[in-house]
């Protein structure tokens, strides 16, 4: 008796195939980002102190430091400035994309603990697009710190520092949604190179400060050249700078055309980088066998 020749193995069955080609659907993404959001927002409201010190950093440089070189440093008629403005006044820009630079860099510390703690595989092995999984942790991130910049500018209120009408607080949030996804683009890109907690003090001497300092936020350009070409050089070329002019514009409802090109470019090189990074098969964690 023959038996019968065993039958060649041939492509997935139709029910597999179609289970792999499976499309999420819209409400199932909306499930996913809420989830996350979510959690961001508990992280945030159970750290009472990351909210106190967002608030206090800026709120030191208004009080404090403005009232000591307001005499020192005078600020000329520049756009979007119709007349001369108080020094606390133009650096409120400066102060509330500096809110959005140090969030940026405590959501990529968020992340290099989850990391650690095997939180982070836990999101990675998630059936959804890696890409929605990061994009969606960079949202809730960006909307953390617009919330910030706001209850920064409830208190600036107070101090008599408002924009020229009520509609300035609305046309800054377009401006606030860009840079913040830029500077936590910028976090998320860092996590992905440090290995360690410990590490991060290096980063926040290195990358914060110096992007912090040599930008507009502190001072303007015009003033930066007067000291030196090649320092002006850049700091029209970092980021941190276009972030701030995007906002000081904004707030007073203008558009620097050249400040928001530049933050589109920027924040699309950075996602593009943390993504790739983020890339079990070309990113950096593969690599240092993170």
């Amino acid at each position: 008796m023959t038996t019968a020749p065993a039958p060649h193995p041939g492509p997935l069955p139709a029910s597999g195939e179609r289970e792999q080609a499976r499309a999420f659907t819209s409400a199932q993404y909306a499930i996913c980002l809420g989830g996350i959001v979510w959690r961001e927002a508990l992280r945030f409201l159970h750290q009472r102190e990351r909210f106190v010190s967002a608030l206090v950093r800026p709120l030191v440089w208004l009080f404090i430091f403005a009232a000591g070189f307001r005499s020192v440093l005078g600020v000329s008629i520049i756009p979007p400035y119709d007349t001369y403005v108080l020094y606390e006044v133009y650096i409120t820009p400066g102060l509330m994309a500096m809110i959005q630079l140090f969030n940026g860099m405590q959501s990529s510390l968020s992340m290099v603990y989850d990391r650690e703690m095997g939180n982070m595989r836990t999101l990675l092995v998630s059936p959804f697009p890696r890409w929605f999984l990061l994009g969606s942790k960079l949202f809730a991130g960006v909307a953390v710190s617009v919330l910030q910049v706001y209850a920064y500018l409830i208190v600036a209120y107070f101090w008599d520092i408002e924009p020229p009408t009520k509609w300035g607080y609305l046309t800054v949030l377009p401006a606030l949604a860009l840079s913040g996804l830029m500077l936590g683009a910028l976090g998320m890109l860092l996590s992905s190179l440090i290995k360690q907690l410990e590490n991060f003090a290096g980063v926040m001497n290195f990358v914060i400060f110096p992007m912090f300092f040599a930008s507009s936020a502190l001072y303007p350009l015009w003033r930066v050249k007067e000291s030196g070409p090649w320092l002006y050089y850049f700091c029209a070329l970092n980021p941190f700078t276009h972030a701030v002019e995007l906002i000081r514009f904004a707030f007073y409802e203008h558009i620097s055309w050249e400040s928001l090109a530049a933050v589109v470019i920027y924040a699309s090189l950075f996602l593009i980088a943390a993504l790739r990074a983020y890339d079990p098969a070309k990113g950096l964690l593969t690599r240092k066998g993170g």
